[in-house]
C-alpha cells in the first residue's frame, strides 16, 4: 500500500535541460554554447556539487579560468540561476497536491547542491511537502542505497509503502533496490495519477 510518494526534482518537478538553459541565456554562437557546456554542466565538477565537495563560487573559479572573460557573466548566470526562469513540469504541482489531498505524505529526494533550498520554495507544489532529503548536505547521491535508507530514516518511512518517481530509471532501479516501488516519468502525468492515485 502507498502511503508516500517519494519525488525527484528535475524533470519531475521542474525542467532540467542544460542546452536549453545556455540558449536560454541568449548565447548565439554555437562554438559559445559548446564550450559553456564543456566547463559547466558536462564538467567533472559539476556532479561535485551534487556530493557536496564544491560549491558554487568553489565552481565559478574554476569555470573563468576555462572560458574567455566575455563569457564570464553567461556563466556566472548558469551556475548561480540555471534554474531561473523556473519551467515547472506541467501537471506536476497539482499531482503533488493531490497526493497531499489524498491523505499521503510526499517527499522529495534530490541529487542537487547545497544552494537547493535557496529556490526550493518557488517550485510550484513545494509547498505540500513533508520534507526533502538533498545529496549534497548528505555527501550521498543517487542510485547510492544509502541515500534511500538516509530518507527512509530520517522521516521514519517504510520502505515498502514508498512510491519513488524519478526521470532516470538507474536511480528507480536504486529505489527498488532499497524496498520502494516506483516509476520513470517520462512526462506521462496520466499513468503517474493511475499507479499513485488509481483515477
Amino acid at each position: 500500500m502507498i502511503r508516500n510518494v517519494v519525488f525527484d526534482m528535475g524533470n519531475v518537478l521542474i525542467r532540467y535541460d542544460p542546452v536549453h538553459f545556455v540558449e536560454r541565456a541568449g548565447v548565439k554562437s554555437p562554438e559559445d554554447r559548446s564550450a559553456l557546456l564543456k566547463a559547466i554542466f558536462h564538467s567533472p565538477e559539476w556532479p561535485l556539487m551534487d556530493r557536496g565537495d564544491l560549491d558554487e563560487p568553489d565552481l565559478e573559479a574554476i569555470v573563468r579560468r576555462r572560458l574567455p572573460q566575455r563569457l564570464h557573466a553567461v556563466a556566472h548566470q548558469l551556475i548561480f540561476a540555471w534554474e531561473r526562469p523556473m519551467e515547472p513540469i506541467p501537471g506536476m504541482a497539482d499531482f503533488a497536491r493531490d497526493c497531499k489531498a489524498a491523505g499521503l505524505s510526499v517527499y522529495l529526494l534530490s541529487n542537487a547542491s547545497r544552494r537547493q533550498p535557496e529556490y526550493w520554495p518557488d517550485i510550484p507544489g513545494s509547498e505540500c511537502f513533508d520534507g526533502a532529503v538533498i545529496s549534497a548536505f548528505l555527501r550521498l547521491v543517487k542510485p547510492s542505497a544509502a541515500i534511500y535508507r538516509a530518507l527512509t530514516d530520517q522521516y521514519h518511512l517504510n520502505p515498502a509503502e514508498c512510491f519513488f518517481i524519478d526521470d532516470m530509471p538507474v536511480n528507480v532501479a536504486g529505489a527498488n533496490a532499497a524496498g520502494m516501488g516506483g516509476m520513470v516519468f517520462d512526462g506521462d502525468v496520466a499513468a503517474l495519477r493511475r499507479a499513485v492515485l488509481g483515477i
